[in-house]
């Protein structure tokens, strides 16, 4: 019996000794904390949100104090639940709490692999840490970025180039910054934001806005490749791009006669043939130049030829033109518009011309002249005596 009892008392303190360092780990282990973002690569100036569930092992409530240590200078972090900020948890017994740690990658970091440590403390002085790794991918940097996909555009001196550049903020803070343009004499620039012109804008930090800039060459610029640079400028930081217009040459027309004389005579109902010039003012090729013209109801011009295919600089082209008058033209003044036009470049002359009766009507009016006298003279003679 004794024997027995001696082994019982054993076997019951054996298993005491078994049960209480297991009660005792558990109580050490107390609080944990689980997230499944513990390794992440981001790229300067990214934020990440981790989401966090902290869990009581214990048979109380848990007042849990929440913290990050061993985060690198200068990045931030804010710890947030139910939309409001935080600091502790109370955790009923056997249940679980969420909450969401934003980590804010500075712009301004080396390339490289960072550790830390999200941190879980009790009143009670326990204490639980979860490692955390984030792998940034690339260096980076504080600086504005001013860049053009198109920064060079070809046109003629009569063009308008609209140049898209978009302005980045890479540094950590919002950033004002004033539009500048280095123009060659004459020429003007303008910049616009939605639509709107603007001499600055602000761009958040990260974030990045389009700018059209607007370049107009100065009247009569010569054939050339000119610069433009420009700038978005503040206190802090500064970007410069250069613009780049070629100027193919300058379109110019005149329309006019070898003489100069706008002003020619006609015939009621008969054509006249008068000679046009086309000429070339500009420095560049005039291509496809078609000849049209407004005339008064009834009248017909044509032209010979109607079309030019090209024109060079300082270059002219002589056109025959057939003009018809309405023959029932009353005598009078009469304007007869031409025009010359292509693509590039277009030029009108307006030609007055007088319209004159034919000659015939004119010895008819005065056989009717002579026969009225002659008929007055005749009744006076007969019936004068009487």
């Amino acid at each position: 019996m004794f024997k027995k009892l001696t082994s019982f008392i054993v076997l019951f303190s054996l298993l005491v000794f078994c049960v209480l360092p297991l009660s005792s780990a558990k109580a050490a282990e107390g609080i944990e904390l689980f997230t499944p973002y513990s390794g992440i690569s981001v790229t300067p100036g990214e934020t990440i949100n981790y989401s966090f569930n902290v869990i009581n092992h214990t048979s109380s409530v848990q007042q849990v104090h929440l913290s990050l240590e061993d985060v690198a200078k200068d990045w931030e972090y804010a710890i947030t639940s139910g939309g409001w900020d935080l600091q502790e948890l109370s955790v009923k017994p056997g249940e679980s709490e969420d909450f969401t740690i934003d980590l804010t990658v500075p712009l301004k970091v080396d390339k490289g692999t960072y550790q830390f440590k999200a941190i879980a403390a009790t009143k009670n002085g326990g204490k639980t840490e979860l490692p955390l790794s984030v792998k940034i991918s690339e260096k980076g940097t504080f600086k504005t970025e001013l860049t053009s996909d198109q920064a060079s555009m070809e046109g003629h001196s009569d063009s308008s180039f609209d140049y898209k550049a978009e302005l980045r903020n890479r540094t950590a803070e919002k950033q004002t910054y004033a539009l500048r343009a280095e123009t060659p004499k004459g020429w003007t620039v303008d910049f616009k934001v939605d639509g709107k012109s603007v001499s600055s804008l602000t761009v958040d930090t990260n974030a990045s806005k389009e700018v059209t800039v607007n370049v107009t060459p100065a009247e009569g610029v010569k054939a050339d490749t000119y610069k433009i640079p420009i700038k978005a400028v503040n206190e802090k930081t500064s970007s410069d791009l250069e613009l780049e217009a070629v100027i193919t040459g300058s379109y110019g027309m005149e329309l006019t006669t070898p003489s100069g004389k706008l002003s020619d005579n006609i015939t009621a109902g008969k054509s006249k043939n008068m000679t046009v010039v086309v000429k070339n003012t500009g420095t560049a090729p005039l291509g496809d130049v078609s000849l049209t013209a407004n005339a008064p109801e009834g009248w017909d011009v044509t032209f010979e030829p109607r079309k030019i295919g090209k024109i060079n600089p300082n270059q002219s082209e002589t056109i025959k033109v057939n003009m018809e008058s309405n023959k029932n033209a009353i005598a009078g003044d009469y304007v007869v518009e031409l025009k010359a036009s292509s693509p590039e470049a277009s030029s009108d002359a307006q030609f007055r011309i007088a319209v004159k009766t034919p000659l015939i009507w004119g010895w008819v009016g005065v056989l009717i002249i002579i026969a009225v006298f002659g008929g007055i003279f005749y009744l006076i003679r007969k019936y004068g005596r009487r």
